[in-house]
C-alpha cells in the first residue's frame, strides 16, 4: 500500500485516484498517522440476458439508411 501525507495527497490527487483505480490502495496520513485509505470502488456488472436482448432487437425496425445519412438528415432538419 502506498503511503502519502495529506499535503502531498492534495497536490497529487488525480495521480493517487489513478493508482487506486488500477487496484493499488493509497494510505493518507496526517502527522505520520493514517487517517484515510483511498481504494477503487468495484461494482459488479449485471449479466446480460441474451434472450431478452434478442427479443428487444427483433422488435426494432430495420434502419434503411446508413448512420452517416441518418445523422446528416437529423442535423439538416435541426432535430438533435
Amino acid at each position: 500500500m502506498n503511503t502519502v501525507n495529506l499535503a502531498d495527497a492534495k497536490a497529487r490527487l488525480s495521480e493517487l485516484v489513478a493508482q487506486a483505480d488500477s487496484g493499488e490502495a493509497v494510505c493518507i496520513t496526517r502527522r505520520g498517522k493514517p487517517v484515510a485509505r483511498l481504494t477503487a470502488i468495484r461494482t459488479p456488472r449485471k449479466s446480460v440476458d441474451l434472450g431478452e436482448l434478442r427479443v428487444l432487437t427483433q422488435a426494432m425496425p430495420i434502419q434503411t439508411e446508413n448512420a452517416g445519412e441518418f445523422v446528416r438528415k437529423m442535423r439538416d432538419d435541426d432535430r438533435y
